[in-house]
């Protein structure tokens, strides 16, 4: 069973990124809800500059890295099969370094994906198509993993509570706010925009809306004025990076509203998965880890 049901129209499998017939469509979140456009890919190296580019955010790199690597076993598919895995390689190499915040989790995206691949050519499978729906398969676990996440991030909402956000957290707002009305909690959202590409602006609040929740977009300093004068009750927000420590990495402007929100005793939850490759915040400071390495 697919697991992106009852969610807004931007969390649909299809509507993130998708590859079918030689080709990856990412829907383009920097200009979503205004427009709905997707950006068409015929080459891996269009979707690994799609990711540098930013036409999708959040989760939706892990999404697009996984149909890139479809795309790029398709690319290939009449090499001899030594060629077929080094082009892989090569296109892995690529996607893990289209963008350094999405470093850690692209380099597990990638080597699952090799091993993938590898398996279909021992099989004398297709690739690309053994790529995409084990890509749709992991959608579904991690889907599932943010289900049970949110869960517990739901347990912490009041009763007719006011909940703040920071910059679009993907499955894990799907997740939280599709609990939220399985348990008819009446919450109201308070979204801050989120410079420079305003996605709790334009994507959280649109999908907010879009599951029927109460909904209000602020700008970005606003953040003490509101949570004192609405009583926000909690403040939450997903990372790019969670370490294995506690230490997290996300958008500028998130450790200013986790300050504001300890001077007003408000709890801050960050939601996600740790990366089991980051132990601690140092790992950020070696030469390397931008580099694929």
């Amino acid at each position: 069973m697919r697991q992106d049901y009852d969610l807004a129209f931007i969390l649909k499998y299809e509507n993130v990124a998708w590859y079918e017939g030689g080709t990856v469509k990412i829907l383009d979140r920097r200009i979503y809800p205004t427009r709905v456009k997707f950006v068409n890919c015929s080459k891996h190296e269009e979707v690994a500059q799609a990711l540098t580019d930013m036409v999708t955010q959040s989760a939706g790199p892990y999404t697009a890295t996984g149909m890139g690597m479809a795309l790029a076993a398709y690319e290939c598919r009449h090499l001899s099969i030594n060629n077929q895995k080094a082009f892989l390689k090569t296109a892995a190499y690529k996607f893990v370094n289209a963008r350094p915040t999405t470093a850690s989790r692209i380099k597990l995206i990638v080597n699952r994906c090799l091993k993938v691949a590898e398996k279909a050519l021992n099989e004398n499978k297709k690739v690309d198509e053994a790529i995409f729906h084990d890509t749709i398969a992991s959608l579904n676990r991690r889907y599932a993993r943010m289900e049970q996440v949110a869960k517990y991030l739901v347990d912490m909402f009041p009763q007719d509570g006011n909940i703040m956000t920071q910059c679009f957290g993907e499955t894990i707002v799907g997740m939280m706010l599709r609990e939220t009305k399985k348990r008819h909690k009446n919450i109201k959202l308070f979204v801050p925009e989120t410079r420079p590409y305003l996605q709790g602006a334009r994507l959280t609040s649109s999908v907010s809306i879009d599951q029927g929740i109460d909904t209000t977009v602020i700008t970005d300093n606003m953040v003490a004025h509101t949570m004192k004068e609405k009583q926000i009750a909690l403040f939450t927000s997903a990372a790019d990076s969670i370490c294995l420590d506690g230490n997290i990495v996300n958008k500028v402007g998130t450790f200013q509203i986790a300050i504001v929100a300890k001077h007003f005793g408000i709890p801050y939850f960050v939601t996600g998965i740790p990366d089991n490759i980051l132990q601690n915040f140092s790992v950020f400071n070696k030469p390397d880890f931008f580099t694929g390495n």
